[in-house]
């Protein structure tokens, strides 16, 4: 599971962020509205915690801007400001769950975990064809056979179920995948769909993943399987 963590407060945030790797997450943190947005269009996250008092783009404008780009994602809201007005306008904003500074360490692990066992099916696994994709366990799963992913493979394939037929551009999967301040280069994208069309033909799978030109990947059910 990954998760976006949007707070100005670097201390705080990169105090989050440990705890939440130690549970098994994979956490990245932006400190500030702005650059929380840009990471959170990027689509790969499965949860995203916001401070609501940030400089410039705050939480609650964040949270909007969210779900203005019809992202279901859940948003789960820090912030010191405890007044029933400040919560509900949170929750009017798109969050599904707003949470009081300070709090225990323990209550944010409950709700992190609720808010992600609430999305069910849409957080455990990706489904097209007769393909799944395991995403607690990084598996391929198809019928009694499965392949084990790479970090990168996982992610690639991932961000493709998501896309279902609509063409992934290779600027935006070297985006999402190796950030904006790699050195990989769209070639990265080309194997690692290479590794992955051969994966998905270990295992049975009756998906393709499609090259259109100048328009990137998209996935298909071939029909015939």
């Amino acid at each position: 599971m990954k998760i976006l963590i949007v707070e100005d407060e670097r201390l705080l945030a990169d105090s989050l962020k440990t705890l939440l790797e130690k549970k098994g997450f994979q956490v990245e943190t932006a400190y500030d509205g702005q650059s929380g947005a840009e990471c959170a269009s990027l689509g790969v996250y499965d949860l995203l915690i916001l401070d609501v008092m940030m400089p410039g783009l705050d939480g609650f404008a964040l949270a909007r801007r969210v779900r203005a780009q019809r992202c279901g994602v859940p948003i789960l809201m820090l912030t010191a400001r405890s007044a029933l007005e400040d919560r509900v306008r949170g929750l009017d904003a798109g969050a599904d769950y707003y949470l009081t500074k300070p709090f225990d360490s323990r209550e944010l692990l409950a709700c992190i975990n609720a808010l992600l066992r609430r999305q069910g099916s849409q957080v455990d696994e990706l489904a097209l064809g007769n393909t799944v994709l395991d995403l607690a366990a990084g598996l391929l799963v198809c019928g009694e056979r499965s392949v084990r992913l790479s970090a990168k493979e996982f992610d690639v394939m991932r961000l493709l179920l998501r896309a279902g037929s609509a063409n992934l551009p290779k600027e935006s999967i070297l985006v999402r995948v190796w950030g904006y301040d790699s050195n990989a280069t769209e070639n990265h994208v080309e194997v690692y769909v290479g590794f992955l069309r051969k994966k998905l033909a270990s295992i049975g799978s009756n998906i393709r993943i499609v090259a259109v030109r100048r328009l990137g990947y998209h996935l298909e059910v071939d029909g015939s399987c």
